[in-house]
């Protein structure tokens, strides 16, 4: 699961988005932007509606404190870890599917 987030919160390295790649877009904080095809992408979608949520939820230590360490939420966490992992999650696994319907390109960086 792992893997699969990171590719759908990544990309894919070898995409072609070199047009991205200048400081107006990346000012080359973190990785340059990343291209997933059509294709890609409804891998991803078709991955991420086969993950069991409760599965890696269950698995997380019972205090929220402990929680959010163990998810790397450093300074302490208000809130229920476990709702707000899984809030996220729901949204990236729709914004997917939407997006694989649509047969749709997506392009990942952090800015």
């Amino acid at each position: 699961m792992i893997a699969l987030l990171d590719r759908a919160l990544s990309g894919d390295p070898d995409g072609d988005v070199g047009f991205l790649d200048h400081d107006e877009v990346h000012d080359g904080f973190g990785d340059p932007p990343h291209l997933l095809g059509p294709r890609a992408v409804a891998v991803i979608a078709a991955a991420l509606d086969r993950v069991q949520l409760d599965n890696p939820l269950s698995s997380l230590p019972a205090s929220t404190a402990d929680a959010a360490i163990a998810c790397g939420f450093r300074g302490g966490f208000d809130g229920d870890v476990r709702e707000h992992l899984a809030e996220h999650f729901v949204a990236l696994r729709e914004f997917y599917r939407t997006a694989a319907r649509r047969t749709q390109c997506v392009v990942t960086w952090v800015d």
